[in-house]
């Protein structure tokens, strides 16, 4: 039986709204997502099977991401080719933004797994990832 589950939407808390905005107002466009309208909460952008969200987070919220503490380790976003991967990764360099690891090969994740790892303003890891076989 071929899996029917899906994410429908990803909400991001962030430390300082207007920065997080600016942010992912240029990163996700280069991903395939286009801003809709937003919500109450914050902004929305949608991409073809997923929406993205930011929510401002409590003002006692801790100062710092830790992927290893319960919730959320990373986000990795689908690239239609290794050339997209290439492409964002350049334009990551040129804004400034944290990258944790350049574009790769990572044989140990997926046959064809290519991928750049990269910060958003709240430290929280984003990954653009293509692989051949996906969807499966």
């Amino acid at each position: 039986m071929k899996p029917t589950g899906a994410i429908h939407h990803i909400d991001i808390t962030v430390r300082d709204p207007e920065r997080a905005l600016e942010f992912y107002d240029f990163a996700l466009p280069l991903m395939g997502f286009q801003r809709i309208a937003d919500a109450d909460e914050g902004p929305l952008w949608a991409g073809a099977q997923l929406e993205v969200g930011l929510q401002t987070a409590r003002s006692d919220a801790p100062h710092a991401h830790d992927r290893r503490s319960p919730g959320l380790h990373h986000l990795a976003f689908t690239a239609p080719t290794r050339e997209a991967v290439d492409a964002l990764y350049e334009r990551l360099l040129a804004a400034k933004v944290f990258i944790f690891d350049p574009p790769a090969d990572y044989p140990d994740y997926a046959p064809g797994y290519y991928a750049v790892f990269f910060a958003d303003p709240d430290g929280i890891k984003l990954e653009y990832v293509f692989t051949p076989e996906w969807p499966v």
